[in-house]
């Protein structure tokens, strides 16, 4: 699996709408154009009519193809944006210019929002150069420190939506420092546990082995230097992160130094949410999209 077959697999649904909350801005505008011009979806998108209204003009955007609703204040915009995918209106939420903390706010909203009994969590997906099949990371944005249950339900969460784009049965690597139970070392003993709980049918639809180190759970021959045999070793297509700080670095590192390109999802909400950065492209935003939607159409 890479981007372009998971773009055209998401090209071939029918009827997607996304709605974005605070679509004036230029980088949301050339994703919504690369987009419809790819037919992926339509769009509903929020906030100041008049400047969205210029961009999309400015980037001949077939006006068949989208809604323009004007809203005016970040939170408003987000909830409206929000409520539309809560009401069936859209089927993909996706942050655009508006403040994560105000946009994730409206996400979770019991009233308004599309929260469930679900946890949530941070999917990524990595096309980097030189590799053949994409590898996920979890969890990078949302659990500071998960515990041994929330890390089931990350897992859960990422092994569902890598499922939706074609992963029959993802292998996952619980991350740590060491590929060896270190009392002393937590992340160890919840990577053991989860692998434990994986071969007794706890976690189901995947492969779960770890603790893992980065090298031996991505690399074939780290793997066989450390004499480790298992499904997942050196052929990970999950990476499970034990800590957020280990999940922000590996995710900018994959990006910054190894040049890959980037698609990422908030899953355990009533719909995906694509919870984009303003350093992403127009291109990393078309591939979240189409993870999304994907994932929303199963």
């Amino acid at each position: 699996m890479n981007f372009d077959r998971m773009l055209e697999r998401a090209k071939r649904l029918d009827g997607c709408t996304v709605s974005i909350a605070g679509a004036a801005d230029v980088e949301v505008i050339r994703a919504v154009k690369l987009a419809t011009d790819h037919g992926l979806s339509r769009f509903i998108l929020f906030g100041d009519a008049r400047e969205i209204k210029r961009l999309c003009d400015e980037h001949d955007i077939a006006e068949s193809t989208i809604d323009i609703l004007h809203v005016k204040g970040e939170a408003d915009i987000a909830k409206r944006a929000t409520l539309a995918v809560r009401n069936g209106e859209a089927d993909v939420l996706m942050k655009g210019m508006v403040s994560t903390s105000v946009f994730m706010k409206a996400v979770l909203s019991r009233e308004s929002g599309l929260r469930t009994s679900r946890t949530l969590s941070h999917v990524a997906l990595f096309q980097i150069p030189n590799r053949e099949r994409l590898i996920g990371v979890t969890d990078a944005a949302i659990h500071i420190a998960p515990t041994l249950e929330e890390k089931v339900d990350i897992i859960h969460n990422a092994v569902g939506a890598m499922r939706d784009i074609g992963y029959e049965l993802p292998r996952v690597a619980a991350i740590a420092a060491v590929e060896v139970v270190n009392p002393q070392m937590t992340a160890t003993m919840d990577a053991a546990l989860l692998a434990q709980m994986n071969r007794r049918g706890q976690i189901k639809g995947c492969v779960v082995d770890g603790p893992l180190a980065l090298d031996n759970a991505v690399d074939m021959i780290a793997a066989k230097q450390k004499g480790i045999a298992s499904e997942v070793a050196g052929q990970a297509d999950l990476l499970l992160v034990p800590y957020i700080e280990v999940g922000n670095v590996l995710y900018k590192s994959i990006m910054y130094f190894a040049g890959a390109s980037v698609a990422a999802i908030v899953v355990g909400a009533s719909a995906p949410v694509v919870l984009t950065s303003r350093a992403d492209t127009a291109e990393a935003k078309l591939y979240s999209l189409a993870f999304a939607l994907l994932h929303a159409k199963k």
